[in-house]
């Protein structure tokens, strides 16, 4: 890594609210290209979308903001955050199966 380079962080993000059904999963991708964030978003059972998103601060930090809004159709109740270790191979932004 060279002096400006920024280190690479991993997130794992469960969003709440009226988040499915609503082209969620397509405005976190979009998202995601747009920041040069790789990574993945699904549904999940209890109605919730999860992203895990590897990227620099600044990058995942914008995606965050990005979640917290959504798209126009949904509702964003809640954005639950921790930290996730970065994983090997990944390097696009996709959308994965239902679950």
């Amino acid at each position: 890594m060279t002096p400006t380079e920024k280190p690479i962080e991993a997130r794992r993000f469960v969003v709440r609210g009226r988040v499915q059904g609503v082209g969620f999963r397509w405005f976190v991708e979009r998202e995601a290209h747009m920041l040069r964030i790789a990574g993945w978003v699904r549904n999940n059972h209890d109605g919730s979308v999860e992203v895990l998103a590897q990227g620099t601060r600044d990058q995942l930090s914008g995606l965050h903001g990005r979640l917290r809004e959504g798209p126009r159709a949904a509702r964003v109740d809640a954005v639950e955050v921790s930290e996730a270790s970065p994983a090997a191979g990944i390097s696009s932004f996709r959308i994965e199966g239902a679950w």
